[in-house]
């Protein structure tokens, strides 16, 4: 089975050219996670893709640290924060399981359209609340695919094509399964919303401000 990388490396370029689904719920999700944000806040990105959102948010935070499995999406990232004179993004070839947890801690963890895509997801939500900061907000929009018998269908489908390389490999899980790894994890949910049926639900977890740092 070809590599997820090699798999958003060949769509790369025609990713980054296609419109945003729902423009009024991004826009929507953008501020409620500015409300999270202050000036001097150090933010990770992980599953960045193409840099949109990072580079939304960059005038808001101090340094966003963007990390993503594809060379070629981080390209085209590099690209448009050099044409927009955004300097405090770290574009980084990495995966959530790789990063270190011994570096310093950061304020707020960004994963979008992720958590589904990944093997598993209970161990990357384990790992974000292991690297934020007591206080720190985890900010996430996952497809739960689990949820409607139309959305197991879609997984079905993607599933095949995932084997030949064509389509992803998802994960479908319920949106209680999701809140039920982020509460286990130690999470308090400060925000859920989904914009409709079958879409991403937008999630703000806080890592509790009385946690002590391990």
């Amino acid at each position: 089975m070809p590599s997820a990388s090699t798999f958003w490396d060949r769509i790369a370029e025609r990713y980054a050219r296609q419109p945003i689904a729902d423009e009024a719920a991004y826009q929507k999700k953008l501020q409620l996670t500015r409300e999270q944000f202050t000036p001097d806040m150090r933010v990770l990105e992980f599953g960045c893709g193409t840099g949109s959102t990072a580079l939304a948010h960059a005038p808001y935070v101090a340094h966003i640290r963007a990390i993503d499995i594809s060379p070629k999406m981080l390209d085209i990232a590099r690209q448009k924060a050099a044409a927009a004179h955004i300097d405090n993004i770290s574009f980084e070839l990495a995966n959530i399981d790789a990063l270190d947890e011994a570096g310093q801690r950061v304020d707020a963890v960004m994963g979008h359209s992720i958590l589904h895509l990944l093997d598993n997801k209970d161990e990357a939500i384990a790992k974000v609340y292991r690297l934020l900061k007591p206080g720190g907000v985890f900010v996430s929009s996952t497809m739960c695919l689990g949820d409607s018998l139309k959305m197991r269908i879609i997984k079905a489908f993607v599933s095949v094509g995932a084997v030949f390389g064509l389509l992803p490999q998802l994960r479908a899980f319920t949106q209680k399964a999701l809140l039920d790894s982020l509460t286990t994890a130690g999470f308090e949910i400060a925000h859920q919303w989904q914009p409709k049926p079958n879409a991403g639900v937008f999630i703000i977890a806080r890592k509790p401000a009385d946690t002590p740092r391990p």
